[in-house]
């Protein structure tokens, strides 16, 4: 039964979001990049990191809200509900002050998952990312499609909590405010959150048969970030890289126009599961779940780098 059958709130043929993230492209990666942007605001990074009991399965637990948002963007609405009612719960529990200094935010400062500018972050950079992946991979939206990618992302943090009031009225007021964000002073990556954020940027598990790929993934995800990201996460970004990302792109682009819609549209569950299964393989064969991003001296994420974690295959 589809979504629009069963009354999701975005439903298939009317929501832009439902059309956006559909794309399999997308749902595979704005994740990711997602958090590792996110992870720039020290109160939302903090405030996650301190009340998850999955610090030693950062994968897992990323597999698994993809999982949950997968379910309200594109599933019914009876399956929607109880995860906005899970999640509801688990922010209750969010509520703390930060143990020390971070950039401008002295310690004691008061974080908690219902203030309102910390949700519009955490919706904020979902948006974007899910924006960027869609003109990178699949083509560059409309312009009205933007306003109406914005308004839909809107209604889904309304879903979570968010007040409407606290959103961008429009897309390019919402663009002045996440660019402007990101120029400002209050970015600040604590060691944990530079750490953290890379390695779930680019050391991803991926089971055997999918490793090849991996140099693939990191350059995606590489080329995808905002230079001020870029830089503030010490990731070096060449003319060889500019090239090579291109040249990547338009190749994915063109591939995903002789796709048929079965194979590039749906749900991402089974890579979710995969990535997922992996890391507890890894934990399993006593593996560090997630170990130092794989980058030079330089901080050159290497086109080769490809985990080498054991000697034996991954599942």
């Amino acid at each position: 039964m589809s979504a629009k059958e069963a009354g999701g709130y975005f439903p298939a043929g009317r929501s832009m979001l439902h059309r956006v993230h559909a794309e399999r492209a997308v749902g595979l990666f704005y994740g990711q990049r997602a958090l590792c942007i996110g992870a720039l605001s020290p109160l939302n990074y903090v405030g996650t990191s301190e009340h998850t009991a999955a610090k030693a399965t950062p994968f897992k637990r990323l597999a698994h809200t993809a999982s949950w948002f997968e379910a309200v963007m594109l599933g019914p609405r009876a399956e929607a509900d109880e995860v906005l009612a899970a999640v509801h719960k688990m922010h209750q529990r969010v509520r703390g002050t930060l143990p020390e200094q971070a950039g401008p935010h002295p310690a004691g400062t008061l974080y908690d998952a219902f203030d309102p500018a910390l949700m519009l972050w955490t919706i904020a950079v979902m948006m974007d990312s899910a924006e960027r992946f869609f003109d990178l991979l699949v083509r560059p939206l409309r312009v009205e499609e933007r306003e109406a990618l914005w308004q839909d992302y809107i209604c889904f943090g309304e879903l979570f909590g968010m007040p409407r009031e606290v959103a961008p009225g429009s897309y390019p007021a919402f663009r002045a405010y996440y660019e402007g964000f990101l120029a400002g002073p209050d970015v600040w990556l604590t060691d944990d959150a530079r750490h953290t954020g890379r390695a779930v940027a680019f050391e991803i598990p991926m089971a055997s048969n999918m490793r090849p790929l991996k140099a693939v993934h990191d350059l995606i995800m590489l080329g995808s970030l905002p230079p001020r990201v870029r830089e503030l996460y010490g990731l070096r970004w060449t003319p060889a890289h500019s090239l090579a990302f291109k040249s990547l792109t338009r190749a994915l682009r063109g591939a995903r126009r002789a796709m048929p819609r079965s194979g590039a549209q749906g749900s991402n569950a089974y890579f979710f599961d995969s990535v997922a299964r992996t890391e507890a393989w890894r934990i399993a064969h006593g593996h560090a779940t997630v170990r130092l991003p794989g980058a030079d001296d330089d901080g050159d994420i290497s086109s080769t780098s490809a985990p080498a974690l054991s000697k034996s295959p991954a599942p």
